[in-house]
C-alpha cells in the first residue's frame, strides 16, 4: 500500500492534535537546525546544502511517507558517501546523482521493494553503521582540537598520519569549547529530555568561543554568511557518460535511503504503537530525494534521533514534520546571519556525540555475545567500511550474509534424496 499516511491521519484529525504536532515540530527544527549545518559541513558541502536540505526532504517525507512521526532531513549515515561523490565528481556530480537515487527509490516503492529489507542482515547494517560512525568521528578531530592542516585527506588511512602529524597545533580554546558543549548537551537531554537542548548547547558553546576571540573558527569564518531564502530550483545537467559514471554513487545513496528510512519507521512504530507502510515510505523517500536535488540539495532520509525527539515531543501524524520543515524555513530567512557565529568546535562536538550514538554502544555486549559468524560479519563489513568503500563494504556484507543465511537454512533441511548406485 503507498497512500501516504498524511491522507489517512486527516480523516480524523483535530485541534488538540494540531497542538501537539505544532509543539513537536518545532522542538524538532530547534534539534534539527544546527545538526543538518554540521552534517552539510563534514560531508564537504556548503552548510547552506544541509538546511536546504532539512527544509525540502523534510517536507516530502512528511508529505508522503508512510509513518505518522517520521521526520526526515540530511543524516550522518550520508557523510561519508556524500563527501566521496563530492571528491571525486564535484557537488554537481552529487545532485546528479542524488536524482537518479530518487527516481531509484520511486521504481522500489512502485515494485513494492518495502519488504526486502528483511533480508538484509543486522549484522552487515550494524557493521556498516559503526562504520560510518568512526568515520565520522575521524572527520571530526580537526574542528574539535582546532587543528591547522594544510590537508586534510578524506580517506582514514591518510587521514589519521595527517592528524597526527598536525597534533603540535592543538588548540586548548578548542578542546574547551567542545568539552563544554558535549556536556552541556549531555545534561540538557538527561534533565530536560524534550526541551531542545542541542540548540541552548551550540548557542552556549558559540558565546564561548567569541569569550576566546578570533582564534576560534566560526562557521561565517570558514563558509561566510547563510543565504536567507531557498535557491531557484533547477534540473541537474546530465549526459549518458555522467550517468553511467555516477550509477554506482546512486544505487548506493538508494540504498542507503531506503534502509535507513525504514529502520527509522520500524523505531518510530514500536515507540508508538503503530504500523508504517514501507512503499508509501520508499515512494516518499524518491520524491524527497528528487526535490531535494532539483533544489541542490543533498541526499534525504528519516532520521531515526529526530524521529525519537519528534516522538518524546508529543507529535502524532505528519503534520509535525510539516511543521519542522516550515519552521527550518521561517528561521532561515529571518535568523541567517546569526549562524555565522556558530562556534566549529561546538559543531564538530555534535557530530562526535551523533556518531557515538550511531554505533549504539549499549549493543556492543549483546553483539559479543551473539553468533560468532554475525560478529565476523559485522566486524568484515565495518572493516571495509573504513578501510576500503560502503559500496563495497554493503556488496560484499549482504552477498556473505545471504550465504550464511542460506547455509544455516541448509542445516535444517534434512534431504530424501539418496545417491544412485553406481
Amino acid at each position: 500500500m503507498r497512500l501516504p499516511k498524511l491522507v489517512t491521519t486527516l480523516q480524523t484529525y483535530s485541534w488538540s492534535l494540531f497542538l501537539s504536532d505544532l509543539f513537536a515540530g518545532i522542538t524538532v527544527a530547534m534539534v534539527a537546525m544546527p545538526l543538518s549545518i554540521a552534517i552539510a559541513i563534514a560531508s564537504g558541502a556548503d552548510p547552506a546544502k544541509g538546511l536546504v536540505t532539512a527544509i525540502v526532504g523534510g517536507f516530502f517525507i512528511s508529505l508522503l511517507g508512510g509513518s505518522r512521526v517520521q521526520i526526515g532531513g540530511p543524516t550522518g549515515a550520508f557523510i561519508v558517501v556524500v563527501f566521496s561523490v563530492v571528491a571525486k565528481h564535484g557537488y554537481d556530480g552529487l545532485v546528479l546523482a542524488t536524482f537518479m537515487a530518487g527516481l531509484i527509490l520511486l521504481v522500489a516503492g512502485w515494485f513494492r521493494a518495502g519488504r526486502l529489507i528483511a533480508f538484509i542482515p543486522e549484522a552487515v547494517v550494524n557493521g556498516f553503521t559503526i562504520g560510518i560512525a568512526i568515520i565520522i568521528a575521524t572527520s571530526q578531530l580537526k574542528d574539535l582540537f582546532g587543528l591547522r592542516m594544510e590537508e586534510n585527506p578524506a580517506d582514514f588511512l591518510e587521514k589519521v598520519p595527517a592528524l597526527f602529524a598536525a597534533a603540535g597545533t592543538v588548540s586548548i580554546s578548542a578542546i574547551i569549547i567542545a568539552l563544554f558543549t558535549i556536556v552541556l548537551i549531555v545534561v540538557l537531554r538527561r534533565l530536560f529530555p524534550r526541551f531542545p537542548g542541542l540548540i541552548i548547547a551550540i548557542a552556549a558553546g558559540s558565546a564561548l568561543a567569541a569569550f576566546f576571540g578570533p582564534d576560534v573558527a566560526t562557521l561565517g569564518s570558514q563558509y561566510g554568511q547563510l543565504p536567507s531564502t531557498l535557491p531557484v530550483p533547477a534540473f541537474p545537467d546530465f549526459s549518458i557518460a555522467r550517468i553511467v559514471e555516477l550509477a554506482p554513487s546512486a544505487f548506493t545513496i538508494a540504498f542507503l535511503a531506503g534502509v535507513e528510512s525504514l529502520l527509522s519507521a520500524m523505531v518510530a512504530d514500536r515507540m508508538i504503537g503503530g504500523s508504517h507502510r514501507p512503499n508509501a515510505e520508499l515512494t516518499a523517500q524518491g520524491a524527497a530525494n528528487i526535490a531535494s536535488s532539483i533544489f541542490g540539495g543533498m541526499p534525504a532520509t528519516g532520521a531515526i534521533a529526530r524521529t525519537a525527539t519528534n516522538v518524546r515531543a508529543g507529535g502524532k501524524t505528519p503534520i509535525a514534520g510539516l511543521v519542522h520543515a516550515a519552521t527550518i524555513l521561517i528561521v532561515m530567512m529571518l535568523a541567517a546571519p546569526l549562524a555565522s557565529y556558530l562556534a566549529m568546535p561546538s559543531l564538530a562536538a555534535l557530530l562526535l556525540l551523533t556518531a557515538w550514538n550511531m554505533s549504539e554502544p549499549h549493543k556492543w555486549a549483546e553483539h559479543l555475545r551473539g553468533r560468532k559468524s554475525d560478529l565476523l560479519l559485522m566486524v568484515l563489513t565495518l572493516l571495509l567500511t573504513v578501510l576500503v568503500d560502503l559500496t563495497v563494504a554493503i556488496g560484499v556484507g549482504v552477498s556473505v550474509g545471504l550465504a550464511l543465511r542460506l547455509y544455516r537454512r541448509s542445516d535444517t533441511i534434512k534431504s530424501d534424496w539418496t545417491p544412485p548406485d553406481r
